[in-house]
């Protein structure tokens, strides 16, 4: 007798789209933004991975706008150019030929690539940075670091290196509403007139505030912000994380993504969760299902 059930694993996909349902409910019009970067942009197969998620959000009413990073892009070929890098406190020192070549990395070899991707995903992507349209205004910056033998700060002029200080939604706005992915390659004129390079997580937190957006998704290299006996903390706010910074629970690296997560939520974002870009479909796992896959800070 021929059996007729359904297969199982068929059955399993159901009940997936069944949970995520209230999920896609709840989302439908919402904003997120999500900061990209990190080995998984040189990952054909993560890269891949990226663009469907992100082409999936669209497809059921959400507007994600992707704010992408190149540091590693940047060295590689700066080095092939025989140009020597300097960083203080994470951002590179960029002087007039550093900045030339981290716009053209960035909102050139960088970003149309990952436009390519949404484009094979299925997706419609257009690719800007903050210069286009007025978007993004920047304004430059520096940076106090200690001189141990003096026992003082020393000012550092970091060059073209600049922080936001504007932004005009409106391209973004038109981009969304007509079916279209904006990405966005961190790049912004000054109101000097000069063009900034800006590191991306600022640029993301900057632009999710702007927006009011749902969302501002971090795709990192790590499973998010772990205590000190490693297990992953699910759920933070400004005034855990500063207790958590106090203690020395969260230090390096993580402390300026942090901050960023604190500065959008306290700026209108409704919770910025820190995510492994490592794991394939990371963020469809905290978007539509009830366990979430990082650490999302609220606040």
């Amino acid at each position: 007798m021929t059996d007729h059930s359904p297969d199982p694993a068929l059955l399993a996909k159901a009940e997936t789209l069944v949970e995520a349902l209230p999920y896609m409910q709840r989302y439908a019009g919402a904003t997120f933004v999500v900061k990209y970067g990190g080995h998984a942009m040189g990952d054909p197969e993560a890269a891949r991975d990226f663009a469907e998620d992100v082409v999936l959000m669209k497809a059921v009413g959400i507007n994600p706008v992707v704010v992408h990073g190149g540091g590693p892009q940047i060295g590689a070929m700066l080095k092939r150019l025989g140009v020597e890098s300097r960083f203080v406190d994470g951002l590179r020192v960029t002087d007039a030929e550093t900045a030339q070549i981290a716009e053209m990395v960035l909102a050139g070899s960088i970003n149309k690539e990952i436009v390519g991707w949404i484009g094979q995903a299925g997706g419609r992507a257009v690719g800007i940075s903050g210069k286009d349209g007025g978007f993004v205004t920047a304004e430059k910056v520096g940076r106090n670091t200690p001189d141990r033998l003096q026992g003082i700060e020393r000012h550092v002029d970091l060059g073209f290196v600049g922080e936001p200080v504007g932004v005009d939604r409106r391209i973004i706005d038109t981009l969304s509403s007509a079916g279209i992915i904006p990405v966005v390659a961190p790049i912004a004129q000054g109101t000097d007139g000069q063009t900034y390079n800006i590191n991306a997580d600022t640029m993301a937190g900057a632009i999710a505030a702007a927006l009011g957006a749902h969302r501002l998704f971090m795709l990192t290299d790590v499973v998010g912000v772990l205590d000190k006996s490693g297990e992953l903390l699910t759920d933070l706010d400004p005034a855990a994380i500063a207790d958590l910074r106090a203690d020395g629970t969260i230090s390096g690296g993580m402390i300026p993504k942090l901050e960023t997560c604190v500065a959008a939520v306290q700026g209108g974002v409704d919770a910025a969760v820190i995510l492994d870009g490592r794991v394939p479909h990371a963020m469809l796992l905290e978007i539509f299902t009830r366990r979430g896959a990082g650490t999302l800070v609220r606040r």
